[in-house]
């Protein structure tokens, strides 16, 4: 009864809170500014570690729970390709951490306006490259990620794999926005968080006048063969289902061991609420789990 009645409560904190602000005409500094103190309700859990560092020059933020013995993660942030950083997902990520075993390497990749794609690719390669020079194996990499960066995630794998590049051991997709171009957004009875007016608004922000159906934007438009194990969660509640079930569906026709999981009357990205909603904590534990499958021991 009480998870129910959280539950209820996050809902509308969400509708009533975080989807007004997450519209076409509120300025982007003032949403970047609004997201960070609606994101102070993400907790992480308690004993969780924080460093700030930087990797190829790129601010990064690594999370840490417990000894660090698995490996790291890769996660790249949501946020429409421009709000969001590591610090907002501060909370999802030290429950990640801990779920997984693994330091988890947040970077603050550059965001549009200001800097359009491929930035935010680039960034998002640099990184994991770098870990590479550092001496990780690609098999104690795996990288993940929630709206924009779930499909930053799926863009990131499809450019290392066609550079020749070695491919992470997995990648793990939450929420993942990946047709930018918004031609199959599903349509809810309830959507406590996204506007299709929003999104369509930072697609345009972050094409800046390249074709939105550019698979390394919306890699539902492209060939996903040879890439590593998928997992993608998403909530029943979001414009972006359909998203997700054709990002499986493509990743399925390619032959990528693929696991879908639809959470019931769920929101975008509900594993911010890790630690607070038994649902979105057991998520994030399949999460680490798949992660922690496929990571070399």
């Amino acid at each position: 009864m009480l998870q129910h009645l959280l539950e209820a409560g996050l809902r509308q904190t969400m509708k009533h809170l975080v989807r007004p602000m997450l519209h076409p005409a509120v300025p982007v500094r003032l949403q970047r500014s609004l997201v960070r103190q609606a994101y102070r309700t993400s907790k992480p859990p308690r004993g969780c570690r924080f460093e700030q560092d930087a990797i190829a020059g790129i601010p990064v933020t690594r999370s840490s729970f417990g000894p660090n013995t698995r490996g790291v993660v890769l996660y790249l942030h949501g946020g429409g390709y421009i709000i969001g950083s590591s610090s907002t997902h501060r909370g999802l990520t030290g429950h990640l951490a801990k779920s997984t075993g693994c330091q988890i390497i947040t970077p603050d990749y550059r965001l549009a306006p200001e800097h359009p794609f491929p930035a935010a690719l680039d960034d998002a390669e640099a990184v994991y490259t770098t870990l590479l020079e550092q001496g990780y194996k690609p098999e104690q990499i795996a990288v993940a990620g929630d709206s924009a960066g779930g499909g930053l995630s799926v863009a990131l794998a499809m450019r290392l794999r066609d550079r020749h590049l070695p491919l992470p051991s997995s990648l793990t997709v939450f929420s993942p926005w990946v047709d930018l171009s918004q031609q199959q957004l599903y349509s809810p009875e309830c959507e406590p968080v996204l506007q299709a007016r929003w999104t369509e608004k930072s697609a345009q922000s972050y094409s800046a006048g390249e074709t939105l159906t550019n698979p390394l934007i919306s890699p539902v438009f492209g060939d996903l063969t040879d890439l590593p194990p998928l997992l993608i969660q998403v909530g029943s509640e979001e414009i972006l289902l359909n998203d997700a079930q054709r990002l499986a569906a493509v990743a399925q026709r390619d032959n990528v061991p693929t696991t879908l999981e639809v959470f019931n009357s769920l929101w975008h990205v509900f594993q911010v609420h890790s630690g607070q909603l038994d649902r979105a904590t057991e998520a994030l534990e399949d999460a680490g789990a798949h992660i922690k499958r496929h990571l070399a021991a």
